[in-house]
């Protein structure tokens, strides 16, 4: 961990308190040139840090931005040991964890950030990502399972960030087969899972598991195409509850614990248990046509089984359609 990662997790530990730079210096064993260097570099990554010549350094109370050291003290069983890199702004998650895994970057690799200026979503689709009001992550994986399990990785990640949701905010949170988890009737979690294939064995080399989740309301506001189908955990544009990092944590502990044995579909109960359109009319889309079915289950394979009009029933995988719920 760097002297900034190390200082970040002092100042977190006590926030809203002052640590004097003596002390910080001691305890982490550099001069306090390298802590004063460390201060600025937060500063520049829009952490605020009040400085007093007599007390220290103390970070605001209100502060709520990212910080890979306060996440990593909260994992625990499956996630610890995760490795975790901290951007205050990228492309998008997806697309840096993608370019690390070419690389030959390590399984359990996160990418984090607090924008993303061309985020991704489903079908070459954007996501709203902006500054601040949102948890960007994306979990580098190099999962020895095959294409046909690939996924498990999505609806685990729907079941954890749904768990997550309802510890840090006390909300039922909801999924929309396959990706989408919400709240209140409305989307606050998209998810995009990505792959690459081995060639020598058909298999997967490796997969990134792609999360955004409003957390915050925008300062502007939601776009109009999103106002009344997008929605944040909190009403409020920041908190002092230092929620983005708790809820990373929760997320990251509740979908590696699936992950290490993804194949046992341990989260299938809880996943069907949260599909809220089941029992309900929808709509199967299949380029521009639509056609209405009623959504009966959720299958041992996380397909969708619907029945049309005719009473024609057919299980449907995230690979061939999307469904649109009203």
């Amino acid at each position: 961990m760097s002297v900034k990662d190390r200082v970040l997790s002092l100042l977190h530990e006590n926030k809203g308190a002052f640590v004097s730079g003596e002390e910080i210096a001691a305890g982490l064993c550099v001069s306090r040139a390298a802590i004063w260097k460390a201060i600025q570099t937060l500063r520049a990554e829009g952490y605020e840090i009040e400085a007093s010549p007599r007390k220290g350094y103390a970070l605001d109370g209100d502060t709520d931005l990212l910080s890979a050291a306060a996440i990593a003290a909260k994992l625990k069983g499956a996630g610890e040991g995760l490795r975790l890199l901290q951007y205050p702004a990228v492309s998008s998650t997806n697309i840096v964890a993608a370019e690390m895994a070419a690389a030959g970057e390590r399984d359990g690799t996160v990418v984090l950030a607090e924008e993303q200026t061309a985020g991704k979503g489903r079908k070459g689709r954007g996501f709203f990502s902006p500054g601040q009001a949102g948890l960007y992550l994306s979990i580098l994986l190099r999962p020895k399972y095959s294409l046909s399990d690939s996924l498990l990785l999505t609806t685990a990640a729907a079941v954890a960030v749904s768990r997550a949701i309802e510890a840090v905010s006390g909300q039922d949170a909801q999924i929309k087969w396959v990706n989408d988890v919400y709240i209140n009737g409305k989307k606050v979690c998209g998810i995009l899972t990505e792959a690459a294939l081995a060639m020598e064995n058909g298999g997967l080399d490796y997969a990134v598991v792609g999360i955004g989740v409003n957390v915050f309301a925008p300062k502007e506001g939601f776009p109009p195409e999103l106002r009344e189908i997008a929605t944040a955990l909190f009403p409020e544009t920041k908190s002092k509850s230092g929620v983005k990092n708790d809820l990373a944590a929760a997320i990251l502990n509740h979908f590696m614990a699936y992950y290490r044995d993804l194949t046992a579909k341990t989260f299938l109960p809880a996943y069907r248990e949260r599909c809220f359109f089941l029992g309900k009319e929808i709509f199967v889309l299949r380029g521009n046509a639509a056609q209405k079915a009623t959504a009966l289950a959720i299958d041992d394979h996380f397909r969708l089984v619907v029945r049309y009009p005719d009473g024609k029933e057919e299980a449907l995988d995230s690979g061939e359609v999307s469904v649109r719920w009203r």
